[in-house]
């Protein structure tokens, strides 16, 4: 896999974005009132921003440089591939479906936290923007078809949502995130950062005290930094296990052309809100993991 060696400006572009903007910044608020404050003061550090928006103001910055012509090697990273069969067969196979040449999000997460590690061998700009690609990343996984390859991950699809013509993949990315914040109408705009934190506190309190608080535990077990690719995996097949229950219960042909703002809505919008809610907390706890280790082994090099 080609590995990031120069600092990249993220200049806006248009396109698809997984969980839309708005998606990857309410992930990132979520992540940021768990952390640690080790954690906190060491990515502060890193990415040079002091505020509360240290890790929302960088969520999407791996999808504006994937337009670029230089970050255009990038743009496998965000998904994996699933050679499966909904709603027949849900399933992950880090073999069939990474690409050999070209990695994944499976592949990249574990990469890119491998460069965040690498104090004494990368120059820090080099270490923030993998930060960035972790942070970016992480969110992608839990979006369920981003570990589907169906009709390219729903973007061969076209739908309804509400009376507007959009694919399935933009459907999950944005509209359904978004009506489930606002309650419809035009969404949160221009400016996501406002709603986004809104949600994001929403979220932390049913994870802290509310309907996530008895999963949050088992939200972690897979976590392993030794093992970023075994990881990454099982937040995959959790993603897409996703696709033959939810996505598309009764297959791609069924669902092509119909109006998805009502009925499927009501049993898509929990899907996403605790995929929302899990990426937020898994980030968090990935980067006290990664912070920790690193704050060790500094340790133990002054004894």
């Amino acid at each position: 896999m080609k590995l990031l060696s120069t600092a990249i400006g993220a200049a806006a572009v248009p396109g698809a974005l997984a969980w839309g903007g708005f998606g990857h910044i309410s992930v990132a608020y979520v992540a940021s009132n768990f952390v640690s404050p080790t954690t906190t003061s060491y990515l502060q550090s890193l990415l040079r921003n002091d505020t509360g928006d240290y890790l929302a103001g960088i969520a999407t910055w791996a999808d504006s440089i994937r337009y670029t012509k230089w970050g255009r090697f990038t743009s496998d990273f965000h998904f994996i591939d699933s050679k499966d069969d909904p709603p027949r067969y849900c399933g992950v196979d880090f073999e069939r479906d990474c690409k050999k040449d070209r990695g994944c999000v499976v592949s990249a997460l574990s990469n890119y936290t491998s460069r965040m590690l690498d104090e004494d061998g990368l120059p820090a700009r080099e270490r923030a923007d993998a930060a960035k690609f972790v942070v970016h990343f992480v969110g992608d996984i839990h979006q369920p078809l981003h570990a589907e390859d169906v009709a390219r991950g729903g973007n061969g699809i076209p739908v309804l949502f509400d009376g507007r013509r959009f694919n399935l993949h933009h459907v999950w990315d944005t509209s359904i995130p978004e009506k489930l914040v606002t309650g419809g109408g035009r969404g949160v705009g221009r400016k996501p950062y406002p709603a986004a934190k809104r949600w994001a506190d929403e979220l932390t309190r049913e994870i802290n005290e509310g309907k996530y608080a008895s999963e949050r535990i088992d939200w972690l077990r897979s976590a392993n930094l030794s093992d970023p690719i075994a990881t990454a995996m099982a937040w995959a097949a959790e993603s897409n296990a996703y696709v033959c229950t939810t996505v598309l219960p009764e297959g791609p042909d069924a669902i092509r052309d119909q109006e998805l703002g009502s009925d499927y809505y009501e049993a898509a919008a929990p899907v996403v809100e605790v995929q929302v809610a899990r990426a937020g907390y898994r980030l968090a706890a990935w980067l006290d993991l990664i912070v920790t280790s690193l704050r060790t082994e500094s340790a133990s090099e002054d004894l």
